[in-house]
């Protein structure tokens, strides 16, 4: 999978004179910021054995509107030249170590309403070739769906057309139960119009949320199919806006090991590179 990975984090690699920046062990060299809490978001906690570090983003002030929550990412307008490995991507995997604690989902710190929660949770994923800061080309997240939290896979093949979400069947504090380590990854294969979303090495069952031809595939006559040929906009990791311009579904937790893969992997795939997490352990 080595000639696939474009981008990776175990945060245990600060950016050589700035520890408020982590170091790309992928291929692009993308480092990211690690926004608001700088080098204190490094926190001594492994996701397995002999995993170093990890990363902490949290809500700072849910009363209060502001830029202060704790999150990680990079961010450019026109596009990261860095990740065009994405550009006109037929495929895309996310993977990642995750452990939640404290609340989620959490106050929504841009409404004075006192009860008003965020309606997501946002873990990590790549933005979209025109995102202000939100929209994206492949996210994981956990979000309300018809009236209900769920972990889901969050797929946009052109970036002015429609999203298509795969939602996890199982109840998310299941999947991702408090204060515990848990391994997911998501596949986006673009050319064939499908998602999946793996937990510890194992397919969830799960449902698409909404019917049809939403990456509009059969308008396109090129094979594969790809994403829009733009450079994504950033990597958002623990909410939205890594350029830090507003505050959006905060993260209580911990992330490890983010991995960027540009292709859908194989479930095979995915359970070795769980089984080599957990094989470097031993």
């Amino acid at each position: 999978m080595q000639p696939f990975l474009v981008s990776h984090y175990d945060f245990d690699h600060p950016l050589a004179g700035d520890p408020t920046r982590e170091t790309d062990l992928g291929a692009s060299g993308t480092s990211i910021t690690l926004i608001n809490g700088g080098a204190a978001m490094r926190v001594d906690e492994s996701a397995y054995p002999g995993s170093g570090r990890a990363l902490r983003t949290k809500q700072v002030n849910p009363s209060v509107t502001g830029n202060d929550d704790w999150k990680a990412g990079i961010y450019a307008a026109s596009g990261v030249p860095s990740l065009r490995r994405f550009n006109a991507a037929s495929g895309i995997t996310l993977m990642g170590w995750i452990k939640p604690d404290g609340t989620n989902p959490n106050l929504n710190s841009m409404t004075p309403a006192p009860d008003d929660l965020y309606n997501a949770i946002g873990l990590f994923g790549l933005l979209a070739g025109n995102s202000e800061g939100h929209g994206v080309r492949a996210l994981l997240e956990l979000i309300n769906v018809s009236g209900t939290m769920k972990l889901v896979a969050l797929g946009r093949r052109v970036d002015t057309g429609n999203s298509v979400t795969l939602a996890a069947d199982a109840e998310w504090p299941t999947l991702l139960p408090n204060g515990r380590w848990t391994h997911l990854a998501a596949t986006f294969d673009f050319d064939a119009g499908t998602m999946a979303l793996y937990r510890n090495g194992e397919l969830l069952p799960a449902t698409y949320t909404t019917a049809g031809d939403q990456w509009a595939l059969a308008g396109d006559a090129a094979r594969p199919h790809r994403t829009s040929a733009t450079d994504p906009a950033g990597i958002k990791i623990g909410g939205s806006f890594p350029q830090n311009t507003t505050e959006r579904n905060a993260f209580n937790g911990l992330q490890d090991d983010l991995m960027f893969f540009d292709k859908a992997l194989s479930a095979a795939d995915i359970k070795a590179q769980l089984a080599r997490f957990q094989g470097r352990a031993q």
